[in-house]
């Protein structure tokens, strides 16, 4: 009854929950940790079988750099921490921009891609 009155999907949720997690490809277990609760929880949850508490629904949308209401109600217009993350952008300065430009560039693929994996995991600890 509260679900409907709030017209929430936990399948819906769940679903965002695990696109999300394996676009920054995670795995159940990493993103678990991460976010500090089990795989089966998770696993639970990116089913639909299981509401999160407040709690949960905040740290998961903070590890996978999304919007409450992206993941509650997949709205991502919202989103008003990407219009931060612009406007923090915009202020960054262009030889600063340059310089990270300049050593990915000298980058070989492998290093790339460490660089890329390096990135995504040490993100959700540093917002």
């Amino acid at each position: 009854m509260k679900n409907e009155l709030l017209n929430i999907d936990n399948k819906a949720i769940g679903h965002r929950i695990r696109t999300e997690r394996e676009a920054l490809s995670l795995t159940r277990e990493k993103f678990a940790e991460i976010v500090d609760f089990s795989p089966l929880y998770i696993g639970q949850l990116e089913r639909g079988e299981r509401q999160m508490s407040l709690i949960a629904l905040v740290k998961i949308s903070n590890c996978l750099h999304i919007s409450t209401d992206y993941l509650i109600y997949g709205n991502k217009y919202t989103d008003t921490a990407n219009v931060i993350l612009r406007e923090d952008l915009a202020n960054y300065s262009v030889q600063s921009k340059n310089l990270i430009y300049d050593l990915i560039n000298k980058c070989s693929t492998k290093e790339l891609h460490l660089i890329e994996d390096i990135i995504k995991l040490i993100l959700p600890y540093i917002k």
